[in-house]
């Protein structure tokens, strides 16, 4: 029955890595990459730290199960808000067209991307 349990889990878990590496690829802005990247991230490294915990079950592991979790939670927050901030403070351009209908959303995405930017 656990075998189930955590098969589930780490297939879970790879379901939320994978969607949050599309999002990285997808999402046109440098912060909405930023938060893709890590909130699905942690919880997709969250829910299998959860599954390595319920495994082997030992309270050695189950604690460093717990600690990679409550770091994970700790620091990726901080180190999302100090990318965040270093991006606005530096000028990196933002995505500007939030205007545009859904069925035109890919034409123009493609369409900054392989523009050639002059300096």
């Amino acid at each position: 029955m656990i075998e189930i349990i955590t098969g589930s889990l780490i297939i879970l878990g790879g379901a939320f890595a994978v969607i949050g590496a599309i999002g990285l690829v997808r999402l046109p802005d440098v912060l909405l990459r930023m938060h893709a990247s890590t909130k699905i991230g942690t919880l997709a490294c969250g829910v299998i730290m959860v599954c390595c915990a319920l495994f082997f079950g030992t309270s050695d592991i189950i604690i460093r199960a717990v600690a990679v979790v409550l770091f994970l939670l700790l620091t990726a927050p901080i180190g999302a808000h100090m990318i965040g901030r270093s991006v606005v403070s530096t000028g990196v351009p933002l995505w500007k067209n939030e205007g545009i209908q859904q069925s035109k959303l890919d034409g123009t995405l493609l369409d900054e991307h392989e523009k050639p930017k002059h300096r």
